[in-house]
C-alpha cells in the first residue's frame, strides 16, 4: 500500500509542480511567470489540481481581436472597481499585451490582499508568438 502511495504521489509531482507558482515572489507580492508556465498551468484545464483564472487587462477592444481561451476580461482601468470579480480562492494569471499593464495590476492586486497572483511575462505577444491557442 505504502508502494502505491509513493507511486502515485511521483506521479503527480510534476502536474503539482507545474500548476503553482515557480518564480520568486515579488517585494509587491505577486509572482512573475513565463508563458510557458502560464500555458502549462492553462492546458490543465478543469483537471488541474490547482484551480486558476487568466485575467485579461487590456481593453475591450484588444480582447475582441484576441485572447486566451476562457481568459476574464478586466480593463485595468476599471479593475479597481472591481475586485470583487477576481477569486482569492485561485491561481491568478495576470496579463496584457505585453507586460506593463499586467505587472500594474498585479501590484494592485496583491495591496488588496490577493497573494496567489501571477504576472505573465511577455503577455498576449509572448502568448502569440509561442504559437498558442487565441480566440477571438
Amino acid at each position: 500500500m505504502r508502494r502505491v502511495f509513493l507511486f502515485t504521489l511521483l506521479l503527480c509531482l510534476p502536474i503539482i509542480a507545474s500548476a503553482c507558482g515557480t518564480g520568486e515572489v515579488t517585494p509587491q507580492g505577486y509572482e512573475n511567470v513565463t508563458i510557458t508556465h502560464a500555458h502549462n498551468h492553462w492546458k490543465q484545464g478543469e483537471s488541474s489540481p490547482i484551480p486558476f483564472l487568466f485575467l485579461d487587462v487590456r481593453t475591450p477592444k484588444e480582447y475582441a481581436a484576441g485572447h486566451v481561451p476562457r481568459a476574464k476580461l478586466l480593463p485595468i482601468q476599471s479593475l479597481a472597481d472591481h475586485l470583487k470579480e477576481v477569486p482569492h480562492d485561485r491561481q491568478v494569471y495576470v496579463y496584457c499585451h505585453s507586460g506593463t499593464r499586467s505587472t500594474k495590476a498585479s501590484i494592485l492586486l496583491a495591496k488588496h490582499g490577493f497573494t496567489n497572483i501571477e504576472n505573465v511575462v511577455g503577455g498576449i505577444v509572448a502568448w502569440k508568438r509561442s504559437g498558442f491557442e487565441v480566440v477571438k
